[in-house]
C-alpha cells in the first residue's frame, strides 16, 4: 500500500511516522518550510510509546504530481486548511485512491464528496494529543493514539478497509474498523463540540469549570444540546459512549481542555465554525434549541473578529 500523508504536524507526523517506521511506503505532502526541516533534521517523534528519528520521503504541492497516484491519502489537516488541502492532494488521487480524513467534526465530508466523489471518501477520526515542538519534532503528549475508520455506506469497496486495518496493525497503530462509522463520528462530534464550546467559553479546564457553582449544570446542558442534535439527525449516541463522555466532561480536578482553547490562547486560528458552528447549524435545521451553543459560537466568532482586525 502506497500512502500519502497530508501534513507532518502533530497528527500526520505521528501516524505517518509510525507507518514509515514500520517500513510501509509512506510519503508526506508538506509545505516547503517543513520540507526543509525534514531534509535537515528528519522526522523526530517523542512519545511514551517510543521515540523515533526517521528519514522520510516527502513532496510539496509543486512536486506531488511527479510521485504518481497513491492507494491511500491520510488527510490530517486543520479544517481551515481544507480547501488548500483538497487542491494539494488532487494530483495524487488516481482511479483506485481512497481518502481517509481524520479531521475533527463532520463538515468536511460534503466538500470532499463534491471534489472526489463519495465512493472515494472513507469515514474516519483519530484520538491523539500531539503537536510540534520548538525544533519541529513531534511531541506526543498522552498515552492514547488511535484511528477509527469505516465505510460510510456500509459496503466493502473491495475490502479496502480490511487492507487499511492490516497496514495499521503492521505499524502497531491502535485502530478500530468500525461497522457503523457514523455512530462513532457522532459520538466524538457531540463530545468535542461540548468540550471545545465549554473550555473556550469559560477559558478553563474541565476541572476549573466543574469547580464553579454552576459549571457542571452548564456543561450538562451543553452536552444535552449536542446529544439532541445527534438524535434529531438519526444518529443517537450509544449509552456506553455517552457515559464515558459525561464522566470525562465532569471529572473533578481534570486538566483536560480542547486543543481549540490552546490555539485560542496562543492567538492562533481555530476550528470554531467547523466544530461548534456546524453543530449549531444542525441544531437549527432540526429545530433543536441550543442556547449554550449559541453563546459559545458567539464567543468564538468575537475572538476571530478581534484577531482579524489585529486586536490580538
Amino acid at each position: 500500500m502506497r500512502i500519502l500523508v497530508l501534513g507532518a504536524g502533530g497528527t500526520g507526523g505521528y501516524f505517518g511516522g509510525r507507518l514509515a517506521e514500520a517500513g510501509i511506503d509512506t510519503t508526506f505532502l508538506v509545505r516547503p518550510e517543513r520540507a526543509r526541516t525534514l531534509d535537515d533534521k528528519g522526522l523526530v517523534i517523542r512519545s511514551p510509546f517510543g521515540d523515533a528519528h526517521l528519514r522520510v520521503k516527502h513532496v510539496t504541492a509543486d512536486t506531488v504530481g511527479d510521485a504518481g497516484s497513491f492507494d491511500l491519502v491520510l488527510l490530517s489537516c486543520k479544517a481551515y486548511d481544507l480547501h488548500s488541502a483538497i487542491e494539494a492532494i488532487d494530483p495524487a488521487v488516481g482511479d483506485g485512491t481512497a481518502i481517509l480524513p481524520i479531521l475533527n467534526g463532520l463538515a468536511h465530508y460534503p466538500s470532499l464528496d463534491r471534489r472526489f466523489g463519495p465512493d472515494r471518501i472513507i469515514g474516519g477520526m483519530c484520538v491523539i494529543s500531539a503537536g510540534k515542538g520548538p525544533d519541529g519534532e513531534i511531541v506526543h503528549y498522552g498515552n492514547g493514539a488511535s484511528i477509527t475508520f469505516g465505510e460510510r455506506d456500509g459496503g466493502t469497496h473491495g475490502g479496502r478497509c480490511d487492507a487499511i486495518a492490516a497496514t495499521l496493525a503492521s505499524a502497531r497503530i491502535d485502530h478500530t474498523h468500525a461497522e457503523d462509522i457514523h455512530r462513532d463520528l457522532w459520538a466524538k462530534f457531540t463530545f468535542l463540540a461540548t468540550l471545545a464550546g465549554a473550555t473556550c467559553l469559560f477559558r478553563g479546564s474541565v476541572g476549573d469549570i466543574i469547580a464553579t457553582d454552576d459549571g457542571r449544570l452548564l456543561v450538562e446542558r451543553m452536552y444535552e444540546e449536542c446529544l439532541g442534535v445527534a438524535r434529531a439527525c438519526g444518529h443517537p449516541v450509544p449509552d456506553k459512549a455517552r457515559s464515558f463522555a459525561w464522566k470525562t466532561l465532569t471529572q473533578e480536578g481534570s486538566p483536560l481542555t480542547a486543543s481549540m482553547l490552546r490555539d485560542l490562547e496562543s492567538g492562533q486560528r481555530i476550528e470554531g465554525d467547523h466544530i461548534v458552528g456546524d453543530m449549531l447549524r444542525r441544531a437549527r435545521d432540526a429545530d433543536v434549541p441550543a442556547p449554550l451553543l449559541q453563546v459559545a459560537l458567539t464567543h468564538l466568532q468575537a475572538y476571530e473578529a478581534r484577531k482579524a482586525r489585529g486586536g490580538l
